[in-house]
């Protein structure tokens, strides 16, 4: 392998690393959207919402921190009223810690 082919390949290597360290990836059945993540973290970098309820996708911190209400919300899967209601309801338990 030249040195250049070298290059380029860590260059690539690198890009899709961070690239999966700075997002995720989140599967609404075969349509994938991306979701910008608040620090650099493998943590659900893959995540499908498909059959799962919204209480169960909400409760997981990290991306309701990244703002996946506000994605399902556009994809229709809640409606605005009951993630105004989830944040809420996680809010309060932020602040009793």
């Amino acid at each position: 392998m030249t040195f250049k082919k070298k290059i380029l390949f860590w260059v690539l290597a690198l890009g899709a690393s961070y690239f999966l360290l700075s997002y995720h990836i989140i599967f609404f059945g075969k349509q994938p959207r991306l979701l910008k993540k608040s620090h650099l973290t493998l943590n659900y970098t893959f995540f499908s919402v498909q059959s799962k309820p919204n209480q169960k996708i909400m409760a997981i911190d990290d991306l309701r921190e990244d703002g996946i209400a506000d994605l399902l919300v556009e994809e229709g899967k809640m409606k605005e009223e009951e993630r105004d209601l989830y944040l809420e309801q996680y809010e309060e338990t932020e602040d009793d810690r």
